[in-house]
């Protein structure tokens, strides 16, 4: 058994739910690691969770340890592990929706599935806010979107945690990019690579786009909808909060696909690997002590951060 200090709730809740306190962790199973976690990233799946909107889709026994992604170093393996060793600096995903015991606790238990190495180049901070934005970005581009050189992308929400991944990505790949933001976001969004940059309140951008090979939609609603405007006949969308809407894809001659996003051991491999040959950097906003994990659920919630949030362990 592990005693740790970790975020947690006991029912679902405003921020007040959050609370930070003192747990057991049981020893790794056949196939787990126990991580002693340096950084975990915050995203919008973990105020939702702690608000209860995801409960019929993920059903939980409370208490449950918020946070997925981590990282930190190698404690204990378990039985069968032979990928990992005590000492390691590794990274990747330990949310209780992935089989882990939740990242926003100094110790926490993972699956090695969805586990790598963490990237050489990043420090811990930069590596907890990878894993979930950044395999989010790389499925929706290389595996939906099948992005290549010479193509048009639009990526929604271009200065937040899986947009700025999303537009380093699709460079790399060689795409002409374009991306919609908010007005404080615009210098930002270019420095990352972005071609055109729309300020979401001085241009609506299907006046001024069209012809788009691939649009990753990160907001949802009315922007879903407005983005099968843009794309040309055989085009692709993939949006991480709606679902294909038949009727759309009929009258534009477009495909739709709805992410879920899958992190596993190869994707975070993938992504460490252009980490490290200087393809993708890691911006972090604003860090937090474990202590203010409720804090930081909040400013994810109402602030819509530019790059990613982190709670710190060390």
């Amino acid at each position: 058994m592990k005693a740790t200090n970790a975020a947690r709730i006991h029912n679902y809740g405003g921020p007040g739910a959050v609370q930070v306190e003192n747990a057991s962790l049981a020893d790794p199973k056949s196939g787990e690691l126990l991580i002693r976690v340096h950084a975990a990233g915050v995203n919008p799946i973990d105020w939702k969770i702690r608000a209860g909107y995801l409960a019929q889709m993920v059903p939980l026994q409370f208490p449950i340890t918020l946070g997925g992604d981590f990282s930190g170093v190698v404690d204990t393996v378990g039985d069968g592990v032979t990928d990992f060793k005590t000492g390691d600096d590794v990274y990747g995903q330990s949310g209780v929706y992935y089989g882990g015991s939740g990242s926003f606790a100094e110790y926490s238990i993972a699956r090695v599935g969805t586990v790598a190495k963490k990237p050489a180049l990043l420090s811990h901070a930069e590596a907890a806010a990878l894993p979930l934005v950044g395999v989010s970005a790389l499925q929706a581009l290389s595996e939906h979107g099948r992005v290549t050189a010479g193509q048009k992308v639009l990526i929604h929400g271009g200065a937040g945690g899986i947009g700025s991944v999303a537009i380093q990505l699709a460079k790399h790949f060689g795409a002409d990019v374009a991306a919609t933001v908010r007005a404080d976001q615009v210098e930002y969004t270019k420095s990352l690579g972005a071609d055109k940059v729309i300020d979401i309140k001085k241009q609506k951008f299907e006046d001024v786009l069209s012809g788009f090979d691939f649009v990753l939609d990160t907001v949802g609603g009315d922007t879903y909808v407005r983005s099968f405007k843009v794309l040309k006949k055989s085009g692709r969308l993939v949006s991480t909060l709606e679902q294909p809407r038949e009727g759309l894809m009929k009258q534009f001659g477009v495909e739709a696909f709805a992410q879920f996003t899958q992190v596993t051991t190869d994707r975070l491999k993938e992504l460490s690997a252009l980490v490290d040959k200087g393809a993708l950097k890691i911006h972090v906003d604003t860090s937090f002590p474990l202590d203010k994990a409720a804090s930081a659920l909040v400013h994810q919630e109402k602030e819509r951060p530019t790059g990613k949030l982190v709670i710190r362990m060390l």
